[in-house]
């Protein structure tokens, strides 16, 4: 089954000089161990190739159902620095709503996982 990130989940996104602070929680708890399975961290750099020049970072926090990214050289220099649009990385977390994972339809609906097959 596919299934949006868009669909299961709401981010939040911000600069931290050079690298953008990308936080995905799950909104509903059943749905962070899909997260946490299927958004990994190649997933993540696979998702914004072109746009990084540093790696990116994984941190699971099960407790809030949420994983935190650090994608590195993502801002051209950071805010004070860099004439990208968007300096402050704010966008990031909308554009990481937009993965799609690919999920074993079983285990979709086990947990009720809205999606396409």
């Amino acid at each position: 089954m596919k299934i949006r990130l868009l669909d299961i989940a709401h981010a939040r996104s911000g600069d931290k000089g050079d690298t953008a602070n990308v936080g995905l929680i799950a909104l509903k708890p059943e749905w962070y161990a899909l997260l946490d399975r299927y958004v990994t961290r190649d997933a993540v750099a696979a998702h914004f190739d072109g746009q990084l020049t540093g790696g990116v970072v994984r941190f699971e926090l099960p407790n809030l159902n949420a994983l935190n990214f650090l994608l590195h050289g993502a801002l051209d220099g950071g805010g004070t620095l860099s004439l990208k649009t968007d300096a402050q990385g704010k966008v990031y977390s909308t554009a990481l709503l937009r993965l799609v994972i690919d999920v074993p339809d079983a285990e979709a609906k086990a947990v009720g996982a809205p999606g396409q097959p």
